[in-house]
């Protein structure tokens, strides 16, 4: 069998002027980069804003297990198959970052014969654009330190700096550094850290910024800390936002490439759902609108946090909400929820899917009653799975009166994921969705926490000390109190014990720690032990990952 990558390899690749023609996008509104990847010129971008808007169909999962569920998987092939079908399609999604590339997770460019290509440069350097929001940050966190070296007119308290460098690799001795050691040349020695790219506030706002003026405001408004009086620092009062800017003047814009099937495919931005909120930038989600009649997007890891940031944030600020809502789980997954072990969980087992189905339940529930969006189970298909298993999650799944498809896109492209593409087109003929948010602007923000814990993980109770719930009054003192929240946990359960298989009900949700993201517009709550510098693992990817000496890339999955 093929790996993803010798699969995508083997795969003719049309030059990408070619896939802009598809797109009725000239060579002067497309700026190749390479042969087969290309950024859109703003003027194109500005020439489409008025255009009527497509049917957005949301692709989302399960929680997500060791194994792996697909949700990029199936949404090239959900997106390929509609295209197959003669509707205009285009595909919307985020960019991989090296940290689960090189550690544990794998890139994000989906699997089998269900793409985006050029794979290799897609879940490596792409087109730059990590690299200038990590350089933003940074430049950001260098012009802090220089402020207070050269006198620090500001009076910047350097025991309360909330503003972090960043890396887009999982080095987990980064977490907490101390810097500025040496002579006084060296600067004001302070305790500092970094975070991943992905977990970086410029990520959320490149993501989340309506244009070019809306991100020059946002970067202005990202707090760095406090004075020694309590009053917030801005990166506008130290003149940062400017030169930020202009770091990201080409990485606003969003990048085209390619499916297997060479249709039209749209990354940009690349938060991750569990630290952030895990969504492809506002620009590229509004773009693929106004070029298509269909867009098939995903949000990170399982519903209860992409999909859930999705909706209460990104729809917030953009002003529209999906047609329908794909749902994929694995009988693996379903077994893994159910108690199997990783090793056991090709092996049938019915009573285990009956058990681990809890968790898809809720997350139909969720999504179908709780936001009020149309949903269509995907089961994506492995080669071990049996026809006793499939016929009990159908079962279960249309007892909820819910769509359920069966797709093998990973291995078929297009032609396994018919089925569920009609399902798809089915629904979003029907009645426009309307959407409903788990929580209203007015709320405080410790009800907004609450109302989340308790209507998308069913949790008894918030664990928020005395500390942490005076933070949240400051911040809505301050005048802060209408942001969406964005809760980091683990991806791995519905409460913030990532042990807790299934569907936990009358957990506890424990909150660390809260933080302005004031550029970005939300407040982030995290909770349990979700790092937000990732670590590598015993066993990295990376020590799979290598070159031949004609350039060819191998190992990377």
């Amino acid at each position: 069998m093929l790996t993803d990558i010798e699969i995508a390899q083997k795969n003719k690749i049309l030059k990408i002027n070619e896939i802009a023609n598809k797109i009725n996008c000239n060579e002067d509104e497309i700026e190749p980069i390479g042969f087969f990847k290309g950024k859109f010129s703003s003027n194109f971008i500005d020439k489409l804003s008025e255009k009527k808007l497509g049917k957005l169909i949301l692709v989302t999962a399960l929680s997500p297990t060791p194994a792996g569920e697909g949700k990029t998987t199936t949404t090239v092939g959900l997106g390929d198959a509609l295209n197959a079908l003669n509707k205009n399609t285009m595909i919307c999604l985020r960019e991989p970052s090296l940290g689960p590339v090189f550690g544990i997770k794998g890139g994000a460019a989906g699997g089998g014969y269900s793409q985006v290509i050029p794979m290799e440069d897609i879940n490596l350097h792409f087109t730059g654009d990590f690299n200038a929001i990590q350089l933003a940050n940074n430049l950001l966190s260098a012009m802090i330190d220089n402020h207070i070296h050269q006198g620090n007119k500001l009076d910047i308290d350097s025991r309360k700096i909330t503003w972090k460098r960043v890396l887009d690799m999982n080095d987990r001795s980064l977490r907490s550094i101390v810097i500025g050691l040496g002579t006084a040349a060296n600067g004001f020695t302070r305790e500092d850290g970094f975070d991943i790219v992905v977990a970086s506030e410029v990520m959320a706002i490149l993501c989340l910024a309506q244009n070019f003026e809306d991100l020059k405001r946002r970067l202005g408004q990202i707090v760095i800390g406090y004075s020694k009086t309590g009053t917030l620092i801005t990166a506008s009062q130290l003149n940062a936002d400017g030169a930020m800017a202009v770091l990201l003047k080409d990485a606003f814009r969003p990048n085209l490439v390619q499916t297997l099937e060479s249709n039209p495919a749209i990354i940009h931005g690349g938060p991750f759902a569990n630290i952030a909120h895990g969504c492809n930038s506002i620009s590229a989600t509004k773009l693929s609108l106004q070029l298509s009649d269909y867009v098939v997007t995903e949000a990170g890891f399982g519903a209860d946090l992409g999909a859930e940031k999705f909706l209460n944030i990104k729809c917030r600020k953009m002003g529209t909400c999906p047609d329908a809502t794909v749902i994929v789980c694995t009988l693996r997954a379903l077994k893994y929820h159910g108690g199997v072990e990783l090793r056991y969980i090709n092996e049938p087992n019915l009573d285990a899917i009956k058990t681990g189905f809890s968790n898809l339940k809720r997350h139909i529930e969720n999504i179908n009653k709780h936001f009020g969006i149309p949903v269509v189970v995907c089961l994506n298909h492995f080669s071990s799975d049996t026809s006793p298993e499939i016929d009990l999650v159908k079962g279960l799944v249309l007892e909820m009166s819910c769509k359920f498809v069966v797709s093998k896109h990973w291995a078929q492209g297009s032609t396994g994921a018919k089925d569920l593409a009609e399902e798809v087109i089915g629904i979003c003929n029907q009645t426009s969705s309307k959407l409903n948010f788990t929580y209203d602007d007015d709320d405080s923000l410790e009800e907004k926490i609450n109302k989340v814990a308790k209507s998308i993980y069913k949790a008894r109770e918030v664990k928020i000390n005395k500390k942490l719930l005076s933070q949240l009054k400051s911040f809505e003192d301050l005048g802060f109190k209408k942001f969406p929240i964005c809760i980091a946990k683990t991806q791995y359960s519905f409460s913030s014990d990532p042990t807790l298989r299934g569907a936990p009900d009358n957990h506890t949700l424990e909150v660390r720690e809260v933080k302005i993201m004031a550029g970005a517009e939300f407040i982030v709550v995290i909770c349990g032990d979700i790092m937000t510098m990732p670590g590598l693992p015993k066993i990295p990817s990376a020590e799979k990952i290598n070159i031949s000496s004609k350039g060819k890339v191998t190992g990377l999955f």
